[in-house]
Parts: C-alpha cells; structure tokens; sequence
C-alpha cells in the first residue's frame, strides 16, 4: 500500500481527531481495492492520482505550518504532543524531534511511566524496555495493558519502532525483591517466611 493509500481517506464521523492514519489507510485501501473489482483500471489509477495530489496539497500545507511555527516563541511544542498532529508530520518527514524524543514522547502519551528505555535498534526497529515496577498490581493483564498503551502510542509518535521487547527482571546492583507469606504448618517458629527472589 502506498503512503497516499495509508492517509488520505476523511474519518467516517467528521471528526478530525475520529480517525488515525491506519484506520484512515484501510479505508483508502478499500476504496481503491472496490474500484479495481468494477473492472476499470482507468478508475483506479485516477482515484490513485487524487490521492497522491491531495496528499501533496496537504502535505506542503503542513511544511507551511511547521516552518511559521518553528519561528522564535512559537508553540511548536504543543502541536508535536498531539498524535494526530505528529503522525501527519511522520508521514511527510517533517517531524523535527529524533526518535528518543518521540519515544519518549509515546511513554508519557502512554501515561504510565512505568517503563524506561534499556535500548533502541535502528537496524530492527526493536525498542528494549525496562520494567520500573511501578504499573499497577504486577499482574501479567496490568502488565500487558501497559504495554499495549505503550505500543499503541509508539505506533503514533515513534512508528519506526516495529518491535517492544520488555526487560523484567532485576538489574545487578539491584536488591533481590523479599517475598513473604506465612510459614506452613510443617515449619516451625513464629513470623513470616522469606524468601529472596530474582
């Protein structure tokens, strides 16, 4: 699918915030795929154009904006915290901020600032997590919420990273976590039993 294709389609609700670009790519897609099964080549390929001019109406339009913004005093900053805002300027390759500033930027939209960077593969695309943890319960379903809010945020600010892979366990240097419960019948003494953990 083409980058015209993945961003062009208007959201269903009118909204401008009602839609992001993958959803917006799907619906370009379709349209087009229902074009080419009328059996008109002619009709796609100029529905195609319309994308691509439009796309780059809009795209130059944005260049616009981001330079006007970018002037001293400007509020450039608040515009780059927005998911829409940023994903558009992603896909014109107009986004001034480096990939650690966005990545970091998704942790925070994420709101949960349970995680820190261990690591970033450019190569990969592979973003290395570290659990601080601090998200909620511990559970494994708290767990996997977090990271899919993170994910989802990246897939916003940060979309070159392909892959999360999540550190969980404790660093050296780092005291082994106490686990306390009570002692089994079997056992005897008073008090809780304790176990380190890593």
């Amino acid at each position: 699918m083409s980058a015209a294709a993945r961003t062009a389609a208007p959201p269903a609700d009118g909204a401008a915030g009602g839609m992001n670009a993958e959803q917006a790519g799907r619906r370009v897609e379709e349209v087009l795929d229902r074009l080419a099964a009328a059996g008109d080549e002619s009709v796609r390929a100029g529905a195609e154009e319309l994308v691509r001019v439009l796309m780059d109406f809009y795209g130059a339009g944005l260049a616009r904006i981001v330079r006007l913004l970018d002037a001293p005093g400007s509020r450039l900053t608040g515009l780059l915290g927005d998911e829409l805002v940023s994903s558009l300027l992603l896909l014109h390759d107009l986004h001034p901020e480096d990939t650690a500033t966005r990545i970091t930027r998704a942790l925070d939209a994420a709101g949960d600032r349970a995680w820190e960077v261990a690591g970033f593969d450019d190569a990969s695309g592979t973003l290395r997590l570290r659990s601080l943890g601090g998200a909620g319960c511990g559970c494994a379903a708290t767990t996997a919420g977090a990271q899919q809010a993170v994910e989802d945020a990246l897939a916003c600010f940060a979309p070159e990273v392909r892959a999360v892979e999540v550190e969980t366990g404790v660093a050296a240097g780092e005291p082994a976590l106490l686990q306390i419960g009570t002692r089994s019948a079997a056992r005897t003494g008073p008090g809780p039993a304790v176990a380190k953990t890593r």
